[in-house]
């Protein structure tokens, strides 16, 4: 982690947390005056601490009842096969995040659909766009915790 004192940590969990508070919130709850705050908010953009801020939404009201994991495991691990495989997943917006992992699969995906036919289009296309070894989807039946905010450590150390 970059070498953030104990003010700054407290800002980001704060934005974490929601990032539509007013800066007089913000600055009030990590105990500073507006004007450093903001200037800190700013420095703490500048540095790629904070990269965005975004409103999340419930899946479900959107029409994505489906999650997906899914695992690709690669047929080789060219570099031509890597900058294949990028271009592909970053043409499908029904793909939320990617990993590249260590251990037994090579990727991991978190698709979101609307249902099943959906995903099987989804599919049809992945596996169209770029060749791939194997393929294994794991469907989530409940998502029981969710977050988007990272556990920053906010105690004075």
């Amino acid at each position: 982690m970059q070498d953030l004192d104990l003010i700054d940590r407290k800002i980001v969990a704060e934005l974490m947390r929601d990032a539509t508070l007013p800066i007089a919130q913000i600055a009030e709850k990590v105990g500073l005056s507006q004007t450093p705050c903001w200037k800190r908010i700013q420095k703490l953009e500048a540095l790629g601490v904070l990269t965005g801020r975004v409103a999340l939404a419930d899946p479900a009201k959107l029409g994505f009842g489906i999650l997906v994991f899914v695992e690709i495991e690669a047929p080789n691990h060219s570099l031509e096969w890597r900058e294949e495989f990028t271009r592909a997943v970053a043409q499908l917006p029904e793909i939320m995040e990617v990993y590249r992992m260590a251990g037994r699969m090579d990727y991991m995906l978190r698709v979101a659909v609307p249902d099943m036919a959906a995903f099987d289009l989804f599919y049809k296309r992945l596996t169209d766009a770029v060749p791939i070894k194997n393929v294994t989807s794991h469907f989530s039946m409940e998502r029981i915790h969710f977050s988007t905010a990272y556990p920053v450590d906010t105690r004075n150390r």
